[in-house]
């Protein structure tokens, strides 16, 4: 079952497993405490994995943090917390340290849900249009979906440039994205996060198609500068990185200049879907 925000609540055993997709990469992310109630039958589950971490932690020297992200899903009473979650590979580490007999049908059953995903890796066409039904869910357009899909292939497709010529996953890609957004944009990605009122969301999903569309400019043109300019290593990316976000930032102060309006909008879909936003008529303010 999935509901407007993307959630997905799968059954094991008659126990209630909510996972979620990552928009920018297509991998599902299931929340931990949901598998550790599966498979211990514990009435207090955060309780067990919080002990869980801090044992294996003093055993093991290994932090189980460090292999989970958070997301924000609704739990039993309709409200959303930030849970932990972890993907296939992280969850079978973490099935490694609960000691219960449903532990080995728990990985059969990983596998059986998880062949969706080999099944996309094979064909990338199902994973965009698994997305496709996420964002149709949530209420965004057609044409706005489109675009986002673009912008995440457009995205890949540098990041995987960057890995290929020396650039480390996590800082240094970060610092070359907020490169290419400040010359986009004139604000980094932090600043426009705060802009929209956003905190642990994801910009892009609360992007207008307009800031979409220069988003997918400045990340094309950096890889085109990049291979052009055969760039190695961080610093010769860095310089790749702000000319190519400098080609979309002239492009949006030109069309500003014709159109008299910002192309940079304080616009998000925190509370009303992005379709519905856009068939507001004119006059009427969005809410932020």
């Amino acid at each position: 079952m999935e509901d407007n925000k993307g959630l997905v609540q799968l059954q094991f055993e008659g126990r209630q497993i909510r996972r979620m997709m990552d928009a920018d990469t297509g991998e599902w992310w299931y929340a931990v405490v949901d598998v550790v109630e599966a498979l211990t039958d514990s009435q207090k589950p955060r309780d067990y994995w919080y002990r869980m971490k801090k044992r294996v932690a003093e055993s093991e020297g290994f932090e189980l943090s460090t292999i989970c992200r958070q997301f924000k899903l609704k739990a039993s009473n309709n409200r959303f917390y930030d849970t932990d979650c972890s993907n296939t590979e992280g969850m079978l580490r973490i099935i490694q340290s609960i000691p219960s007999p449903k532990a080995e049908p728990f990985k059969r059953w990983l596998a059986e849900v998880g062949a969706g995903r080999l099944e996309e890796i094979e064909n990338p066409e199902l994973a965009a249009e698994r997305l496709r039904q996420i964002y149709k869910v949530k209420g965004y357009s057609d044409d706005w979906i489109e675009r986002r899909l673009q912008s995440i292939v457009t995205r890949n497709e540098l990041t995987d440039e960057w890995q290929h010529r020396g650039v480390e996953a996590g800082r240094e890609v970060a610092i070359l994205t907020a490169e290419i957004a400040k010359a986009t944009f004139g604000l980094t990605p932090a600043e426009h996060k705060k802009l929209k009122q956003l905190k642990r969301e994801n910009l892009r999903d609360h992007m207008t198609g307009l800031e979409l569309a220069f988003t997918i400019l400045g990340e094309a043109a950096t890889t085109e500068i990049t291979r052009r300019e055969d760039a190695q290593g961080f610093h010769k990316n860095q310089t790749a990185a702000r000319k190519g976000g400098r080609i979309a930032g002239n492009a949006r102060r030109e069309l500003e200049a014709e159109t008299g309006k910002p192309v940079v909008s304080s616009t998000n879909y925190l509370e009303r879907p992005q379709a519905e936003q856009e068939q507001l008529p004119s006059g009427v303010e969005r809410e932020s």
